[in-house]
């Protein structure tokens, strides 16, 4: 009692000491107390260690979750955890698993994030239910993180399609079964939102039967939100998924899924154990860099960091080895155990980056910070590839890689929120490949690296295409066709799902969809429209560099690659949108914009003019003249020497015009 009474003391003192504390409540003190009491204690029940032994690889399940965007993974995520007891009902926050601010604040999920629940099942015929470890991933949803799915299902011997029962399936639904299907792994289809009044689960059963040859009785009819119908998905995760193979007997072998970067334990691995068992203290090496270290903690996502002391064959858990950077930890690695001999596992596919940006501090001095920002961002984003570069406009800045337009926008978004760094980037552009006469062939992902006025003459270009699924309402085909017809596309594939829905295949220019293609689908369908795109070969095209110059000056932060045809309206839109955004300055500027020595747009701001007249009252007009001829020098000499500030609003307004 007198612990309690100090602690109650110590409580009260720190409430009068407290803006926020409220004065009023006598028993402040002595409640928080009495819950800071209940809580250690039951943080002591909580902490008791979990066995893993207890748990053979005929006892583990690993799967995950795929849909399209916003057809309900987080929700039944978070319902699978409640219904497991891993997370208490109504405690912490909603979309459990979606940690970063960006995520929450958008609605979606831009990292994997795995999670272990342990579930009571009892098979027909038997008498005694066996405790179950499920190891759960929940996956985004949007095509441009399709690779940190594709890394997810390397851990998993199944998935949950989770198809909206309103909407139907979806282009995101399409690309990711494709991508569960490749890997060999069970698919359970899983109709969400049946509570939803214009859900009609006949439909979309019928859909799944035709595009995926899914049997309609094997669909399980749930709603995340109600909670009805859960109670026979983890059922059917136990009988239908096959345990994980592998032996505990074989030497270690695990994969390297994912790392991120921890302020006090350095990076944190997560691994699927493919063979054999790690335990806390051994020695590991990695088949990649072949670099040893040791394990200095090892357990499972429960479904925060939970310490287990060992991780056994066909589990899924953390490990920290004591790596100061992402680097050392390439996704896809094997790593084993130091003085034995493994065959490596396949890994993955690197990377493939897709639309290139420049980024730039907003104030030229806050380089350092931005590098500062940049690297750690990137420690818990291996995805982006990150040169230096300088440009004369804008000043140093780098030269960043990114999976597509959304992760672009997510990884601008995280430097402002999480780093408070403020920047300018430049128009995205794709990587291209040119031929000069010699025979000669150069890479170019910056447009202002590749020369106006080349000695070498340009023989012929190459520029990335991409396949793209289009599933639309019928009565959308017309407009829709028309777009893609405007954009260069090339129809592969035509089709209806059902009668009410069709299916669009094209190849089109990556260049024509990296900016505004989405917005224009979405805007033109009334946003019924679904859109999906993987990467495909390069092919010719007729290809030009487009310059804008201010003054004479070329801009280099706005030079485009442009296709021939289209250059002339894309540069006459682009000398308007800057008019409207460059201010007014003491003397005449003109934008312009080139093909090489050739201009093709222009336009012209008039200089601010002081009415030098306004002394003259009459009087001789050669005194007028005189004065106006003195005025229109001085405007020459400024015209000279004077520097045109370019907003940042004319590089933000840049970005919409495609």
């Amino acid at each position: 009692m007198g612990s309690l009474f100090r602690a109650s003391k110590t409580l009260k003192a720190r409430k009068y000491l407290s803006p926020s504390s409220s004065i009023n409540n006598p028993f402040n003190g002595f409640g928080s107390c009495l819950r800071y009491c209940s809580h250690s204690r039951q943080n002591s029940r909580e902490s008791a260690p979990i066995d893993l032994s207890r748990y053979p690889v005929e006892n583990i399940r690993n799967f995950s979750i795929i849909a399209h965007v916003d057809h309900g993974k987080s929700t039944l995520a978070d319902r699978l955890l409640e219904l497991t007891g891993t997370i208490k009902r109504g405690h912490g926050q909603p979309q459990y698993l979606d940690k970063l601010q960006v995520e929450r604040e958008r609605g979606i999920t831009v990292k994997a994030q795995t999670a272990t629940m342990f579930h009571k099942h009892k098979f027909r015929g038997c008498n005694e239910p066996s405790t179950f470890l499920l190891n759960l991933i929940d996956t985004p949803g949007h095509v441009d993180f399709s690779y940190e799915v594709s890394r997810s299902l390397a851990a998993c011997q199944g998935a949950l399609l989770v198809v909206d029962a309103a909407q139907g399936v979806q282009a995101q639904t399409v690309a990711n079964f494709y991508l569960a299907f490749e890997s060999n792994l069970t698919i359970i289809p899983v109709i969400n939102k049946i509570d939803q009044p214009t859900a009609d689960p006949d439909r979309v059963k019928a859909q799944l039967k035709s595009m995926f040859d899914l049997e309609p009785s094997d669909a399980l009819l749930t709603s995340a939100k109600t909670g009805q119908g859960l109670e026979h998905v983890l059922p059917a995760v136990i009988e239908r998924i096959p345990p994980p193979p592998g032996s505990s007997a074989s030497p270690l072998r695990m994969l390297l899924l994912d790392s991120y970067y921890d302020e006090y334990k350095g990076v944190i691995c997560h691994v699927a154990i493919v063979d054999g068992a790690l335990r806390k203290g051994d020695k590991i090496s990695s088949a990649a860099t072949g670099h040893a270290y040791e394990i200095l903690d090892v357990g499972i996502m429960h479904p925060e960091l939970t310490p287990t002391g060992v991780l056994l064959s066909g589990q899924v858990g953390y490990v920290v080895t004591g790596m100061r950077s992402t680097k050392e930890a390439r996704i896809g690695d094997t790593l084993y155990h130091t003085r034995t001999t493994v065959e490596p596992l396949p890994g993955f596919k690197p990377a493939k980056h897709m639309v290139f940006s420049g980024l730039y501090p907003a104030d030229g001095s806050d380089f350092e910070a931005l590098n500062h920002a940049i690297e750690r961002l990137t420690c818990n984003d291996a995805s982006v590839s990150i040169t230096k570069e300088s440009s004369t406009a804008l000043g140093l800045g780098f030269r960043c890689g990114f999976l597509g337009l959304l992760h672009m926008d997510v990884f601008h978004q995280r430097l402002e929120q999480e780093y408070g760094a403020h920047v300018i980037s430049t128009v995205p552009t794709v990587p291209y490949i040119f031929e000069y006469s010699d025979g000669s062939k150069v890479e170019v992902q910056n447009p202002a690296a590749l020369p106006s006025n080349p000695k070498k003459r340009v023989t012929a270009c190459w520029e990335p295409t991409v396949l793209a699924t289009i599933i639309i309402p019928s009565e959308y085909v017309g407009p829709v066709i028309t777009l893609c017809s405007e954009r260069r596309g090339h129809q592969l594939e035509y089709s209806f799902i059902d009668s009410q829905r069709a299916f669009m295949k094209y190849r089109l220019p990556l260049r024509e969809i990296v900016v505004d293609f989405y917005n224009e689908l979405k805007s033109i369908t009334s946003g019924y429209a679904s859109f999906d795109y993987e990467d495909s070969e390069y092919q010719q095209s007729d290809l030009v560099k487009l310059d804008i110059l201010l003054n004479g000056q070329p801009v280099d932060a706005m030079a485009t690659i442009v296709h021939n045809l289209k250059a002339q309206r894309v540069g006459r839109e682009l000398v308007d949108k800057l008019k409207k955004f460059i201010d007014r300055q003491m003397f005449e500027i003109t934008i312009q914009a080139a093909i090489g020595s050739k201009v093709i747009a222009r336009e012209t701001i008039s200089a601010m003019r002081k009415n030098v007249l306004a002394k003259c009252y009459g009087g001789d007009v050669t005194r007028k003249r005189k004065l106006l001829e003195k005025q229109k020098e001085g405007k020459k000499r400024m015209k000279r020497v004077g520097s045109v500030d370019i907003p940042q609003e004319a590089f933000h307004q840049l970005l919409k015009v495609s």
